[in-house]
């Protein structure tokens, strides 16, 4: 009989599961939900009036998720409870909230229901800018050895930046709570009951290493006084490692999803890690994108090597044996979605709903008739700040070279190249500070529905494309995890490496470089680096100048 594992991916505005085979990876079912709060940007259910780049989750559409998707697998494949074997989770990250011991998050409670800091920040929450350059200048007068993991520069999206604005905006916040736990955790804690911080989001997203744990309680007091203990105080919980079961099913959640107690539960992992696995790969030198909303860059290496203004390195936190590093880019997708949501005239939603196409695959469409170079327009893809390799979320887009005649599919065009540049900027960084990037996969949404990007990908980066072979890269990622949490006596896997060999995939064909292209984006590449250098390394600081000027009005 057939064993199977579930999947769930929680990404920023809905979760997806899928049920996959054990023995080969192929997607029995799948089942998405979306999360009826959404991004909280503006306001709260309440009214209660948000702050200028905040963006919050409430946990209770998370849990839905579990209780929407689950079962509707079940119902559509007709598998049994008793051959599902684990669950695994992966989750956006870094994306954090505040609970009681007991895992009831504080905007559950009645007190806090009007309070933002009581709820999930999710990774796009950029209002704790300032702690990040502040954290990054006392890091770097103290030497503190776990700045240069990060790039030499800690991000406003991870853990620290966030409880530190929240020590400092809402103390009485930080007193409430029991625990400051990353979405991920407190999910695997609703399922098994066990209460597991996993070594990946940790060690990418919380400044924890295998070698020095966390750094200090003098670190700690020099960014806050509240913050001297807040190890020991508010991160009191185990470590446990991707690839190992966190623990079974409780007998409540089992009734409640249809499954049967003691399933293994995965120790959760971090969305664009899991989709290492899902292509296979389990090796170094090959550079998987994950591209979404925002895109993240992970590739395997043998030994630490420090890269400036990646997102992290950490020894065991992608597949066990290798340094995992990460970098990314805080936004494609959906800057894409920006421009069609505001600058595309009514004429052309008209001709692609004649034409049965949406409206990205009709821009796409007649972007595709352009050569390349022939928009004469160049951007930087800075729309959300820039992740990597600049780290500073003050940043924003710049689009040169437009004239009264340009046209929407110019500009759509110039917004994917952009993209494909800052890739490889990222790509080149890393190989010139030791880190090999010999092939190149992508996978996530963008991968599997727009051609066009993926060949200006290899146009501009100069090597072949290789494409995900499931559409749901990450959620099949963790539904690997969860075969291994199983084990092979449960008829699963004892080891990450094995379970990505059989169970991930890759597309046949390839996107590969076509020469004329490359020689075109050779030549607008280096104009890029220019712009990237100019805006992004103090020599122009207007974009921060008119940050500063809109947020000093809207504060008023």
């Amino acid at each position: 009989m057939s064993k199977y594992s579930i999947g769930i991916d929680f990404g920023s505005l809905s979760g997806r599961a899928i049920l996959a085979d054990i023995e080969n990876g192929n997607e029995i079912a799948s089942s998405i939900y979306s999360y009826p709060h959404g991004i909280m940007e503006s306001q709260l259910p309440d009214g209660t009036k948000l702050g200028m780049d905040w963006a919050l989750q409430d946990p209770q559409d998370y849990l839905e998720v579990i209780y929407h998707t689950i079962p509707q697998l079940l119902r559509v494949s007709k598998v049994r409870a008793e051959d599902i074997i684990g669950i695994g989770i992966d989750f956006t990250a870094c994306t954090v909230l505040p609970v009681k011991s007991d895992g009831t998050p504080l905007c559950f409670l009645e007190e806090y229901k009007n309070e933002p800091h009581a709820y999930v920040k999710l990774w796009k929450h950029h209002s704790a800018q300032d702690q990040a350059y502040e954290l990054n200048a006392i890091a770097s007068q103290r030497g503190e050895p776990f700045l240069e993991r990060y790039g030499g520069k800690v991000s406003l999206e991870w853990e620290v930046p966030k409880v530190w604005e929240l020590v400092e905006e809402a103390p009485h916040i930080y007193d409430a709570m029991d625990y400051w736990i990353e979405a991920a955790d407190w999910i695997v804690w609703k399922l098994c009951g066990s209460l597991v911080k996993s070594n990946c989001v940790a060690g990418f997203k919380g400044l924890w290493n295998e070698e020095e744990g966390y750094p200090g309680n003098n670190f700690f007091k020099a960014l806050h006084h509240k913050l001297k203990c807040y190890v020991e105080e508010k991160l009191n919980f185990p470590l446990a490692y991707i690839g190992e079961r966190a623990g079974g099913l409780t007998a409540e959640m089992a009734k409640k999803i249809k499954l049967n107690e003691g399933t293994a539960v995965a120790v959760s992992i971090i969305d664009a890690h899991a989709a290492i696995p899902a292509v296979g790969i389990n090796s170094p030198g090959k550079m998987l994108a994950i591209m979404g909303t925002s895109s993240c860059h992970m590739v395997l290496g043998e030994k630490k090597c420090i890269v400036s203004g990646i997102c992290g390195v950490v020894n065991n936190g992608v597949i066990p044996g290798y340094y995992g590093y990460e970098a990314g880019q805080a936004c494609v997708g959906e800057y894409f979605a920006w421009f069609v949501d505001n600058c595309i005239p009514r004429a052309y939603k008209d001709a692609a709903k004649k034409n049965s196409l949406n409206i990205h695959e009709y821009l796409t469409e007649k972007a595709r008739k352009l050569k390349a170079g022939e928009n004469g327009i160049l951007a930087l893809d800075w729309w959300n700040g820039n992740r990597s390799i600049l780290v500073d979320a003050d940043l924003s887009g710049l689009i040169i070279g437009m004239t009264i005649h340009t046209k929407p599919e110019e500009i759509y065009r110039a917004l994917i190249e952009a993209t494909a540049y800052g890739t490889r900027k990222i790509v080149e960084t890393f190989r010139d500070n030791g880190v090999p990037v010999d092939e190149f996969y992508a996978s996530g949404g963008i991968s599997q529905k727009n051609t066009l990007a993926m060949q200006i990908y290899a146009d501009v980066l100069k090597m072949p494309i290789k494409i995900a072979g499931h559409m749901n890269g990450s959620a099949l990622g963790s539904a690997i995890h969860g075969a291994v949490a199983a084990g092979k006596q449960m008829g699963g896997y004892d080891d990450l490496s094995e379970a990505s060999t059989a169970m991930g995939r890759i597309k046949e064909v390839a996107y590969e470089p076509i020469e004329d292209n490359c020689t075109i984006y050779e030549q607008l590449y280096k104009e890029y680096i220019k712009l990237h250098n100019y805006f992004g390394k103090g020599d122009n600081d207007v974009m921060k100048l008119l940050r500063r000027i809109k947020r000093e009005i809207k504060e008023k």
